[in-house]
């Protein structure tokens, strides 16, 4: 009954590695936070799945990238290597579709890290929310080894 008064989050990984400062993207757009806030994750694995409950929004064509919304309108993306999206989907298996309800931990997208990275792209995951303006703050748990939805990498006040 207390539940619907909640208005703290938690992010859990997307896919296990370790957590590097978004302004440490190289890339501009991530890096200089056009595109909203957040981490990034250099990725160990290949299995990238829901950071939290919520409806899958978004799953692009290309499947590089997913975007969730969670309660309280609380919106994340995560955007699976850099520039990736130019791969028109080689590499990627979408698990999901888009419109599907998810629980932390569901399988999102697999890759095929080797053809990915034997094309010369950067498998580091930007993992960010993508409407500030439904956040009172947020802290980043930078540096640290996570593994997928398991490790907390986010937490989060909503309005």
């Amino acid at each position: 009954m207390f539940g619907m008064f909640k208005k703290e989050g938690a992010i859990a990984a997307p896919v296990s590695g370790k957590t590097i400062d978004i302004k440490d993207v190289p890339d501009a757009v991530f890096a200089e936070k056009m595109a909203g806030d957040g981490l990034a994750i250099d990725p160990t694995g290949d299995t990238f799945v829901a950071p939290a409950d919520g409806e899958l929004t978004m799953l692009f064509g290309t499947k590089h990238a997913f975007g969730m919304t969670l309660d309280k309108g609380v919106q994340i993306l995560v955007h699976i290597g850099l520039d990736t999206v130019s791969l028109n989907g080689e590499g990627f298996t979408a698990m999901k579709e888009q419109g599907d309800k998810v629980k932390k931990g569901d399988p999102i997208v697999k890759i095929d890290r080797e053809l990915i990275t034997s094309k010369g792209f950067s498998l580091i995951t930007p993992v960010i929310f993508t409407d500030m303006d439904v956040l009172k703050s947020f802290e980043p748990h930078v540096g640290i080894d996570v593994e997928a939805g398991e490790t907390t990498v986010l937490t989060y006040k909503a309005k």
